[in-house]
């Protein structure tokens, strides 16, 4: 078990005030060694906080007194502080099993921790749930929960998660809701495995035992070109058809039973569908925002400066916890401005714009599959400079193509054949504190870059500059 280790003393909090400083660890607070960082917000909360801390091998007492609900002003370098629960699922779709070797070895973690699904909506599949988990869960109010379900037979799930306990685990997804605490349910749908008729069969099954949830999200598997997996495969139009239909029918059949939709497939099933997106109003709250379930909508919405749909799920990121995500919220910071200029060989973001004039040509630099998304909201400012540079994600490859997963690699190789002079516009949601996930950073392109945030509104902004 680690110990908590101070790394941002927030100027003028009471942590700076006790005379907490980074670099401290923190062996107790009030009497006890906190095992993550939701303990550790707990046992900060008070008015008076004591504290047991190790500086430069001395060890000593400290007391820090504030206002009732005033944070502590102490961020701290993990998570977790104890054993992160891994997962011990098998599944042939899993992405962890599908990466390239020579990646940050924190990427290569499979967890399936509760308290990960909690702080980062990481989702868990409840194999290694125990009673005290339930009995923390339900005392500490840990909600809302993220859980895959993929099927709701028992056979047929437990072949899924390649683990007898998931014919079973699902037992303690009833539990959860039987102390209303919320769940978002995930099924990652593979042809000829849990498509058709199993993904039918399966949202009977949440209507008959857990209509409580608060919705599922239906998202097609990802497959790399480093899959072993035989019976993985990539949808055909016509099961991507299958799919969107299956669940357009549920959604009715969930509204009148619930009065919800309660199930979304996620947008790149449209795509592959090649059908239309629903209205906005039908994601009704676009709660897995995240997970890809209206991205499509909510970025027009955002384009457009129309606040009225503000996705209400969780901003998590790709493997965003394990490179160190605040504790405090769902998803590390990466820019501290709508849009900031990265130079070509500088070593971070600079605050002055250098490079191309602020009127030159724009580019966008996009995934295979954001692209046809982003494309018409580009032609929309009328400006005919303007244009989508599509980025094919080789480092994957197989069919990839989220912007999310973009790496510098291959942005790089499609920047060294574009024109200099020109902007080009980087979303934010490829980066972990300027880093991509192949370990190159922003600095190391072969063209000045300029790193928005994700969201339609700072798009508008960059473009319209």
């Amino acid at each position: 078990m680690s110990i908590p280790r101070v790394v941002a003393v927030e100027p003028e909090s009471p942590a700076e005030r006790a005379g907490l400083r980074a670099g401290d660890e923190i062996f107790t607070i009030a009497g006890e060694v906190p095992r993550d960082v939701i303990r550790w917000k707990l046992l900060t909360d008070e008015p008076e906080i004591e504290l047991v801390v190790c500086r430069e091998d001395r060890q000593f007492d400290l007391v820090v007194n504030k206002r009732a609900g005033e944070p502590l002003g102490a961020e701290v370098h993990a998570a977790v502080f104890d054993k992160v629960q891994t997962c011990d699922n098998h599944c042939e779709f899993c992405f962890i099993h599908q990466l390239p070797k020579g990646m940050r070895r924190s990427l290569y973690l499979k967890d399936d921790d509760y308290r990960l699904s909690f702080l980062y909506g990481n989702f868990t599949t409840l194999t290694r749930f125990t009673e005290l988990d339930l009995e923390r869960v339900i005392t500490e109010r840990l909600s809302p929960l993220h859980v895959s379900i993929h099927a709701t037979d028992p056979e047929t799930r437990a072949d899924i998660l390649k683990n007898r306990r998931g014919a079973v685990s699902l037992r303690w997804l009833r539990a959860l809701l039987d102390y209303d605490i919320e769940v978002h349910g995930q099924i990652v749908v593979c042809p000829g495995v849990n498509d058709g008729d199993v993904l039918d069969d399966t949202l009977a099954g949440v209507l008959e035992r857990f209509p409580e949830l608060a919705s599922i999200c239906v998202v097609p598997l990802g497959i790399s070109k480093f899959s072993s997996e035989p019976r993985m495969r990539v949808h055909t139009i016509d099961e991507a058809q299958r799919v969107v239909d299956i669940v357009a029918e549920w959604q009715q059949t969930f509204l009148a039973a619930v009065g919800r939709r309660l199930v979304f497939a996620a947008d790149e099933y449209y795509l592959m569908a090649e059908r239309p997106f629903p209205a906005p109003s039908t994601y009704e709250g676009f709660p897995m925002h995240e997970d890809g379930i209206g991205m499509a909508r909510t970025l027009e919405l955002e384009f457009a400066d129309d606040s009225s749909t503000e996705p209400s799920g969780p901003r998590a990121g790709f493997f965003a916890w394990v490179d160190g995500a605040p504790a405090d919220g769902y998803r590390a910071p990466r820019t501290g401005s709508p849009a900031e200029m990265v130079t070509a060989g500088a070593s971070a973001p600079v605050s002055v714009m250098v490079g191309p004039r602020r009127d030159a040509p724009v580019a966008v630099l996009s995934g295979s599959l954001g692209a046809p998304i982003v494309e018409p909201l580009v032609a929309s400012t009328g400006r005919a400079d303007a244009r989508v540079v599509e980025v094919p994600n080789e480092y994957f490859g197989g069919n990839i193509g989220v912007t999310g997963l973009m790496v510098g690699e291959d942005i790089a190789r499609v920047l060294s054949t574009q024109p200099e002079g020109h902007r080009y516009l980087l979303p934010d949601v490829c980066l972990s504190r300027g880093v991509f996930l192949d370990g190159t950073s922003v600095a190391d392109l072969p063209r000045p870059v300029e790193v928005v945030s994700t969201d339609g509104g700072a798009l508008r902004e960059a473009l319209t500059r």
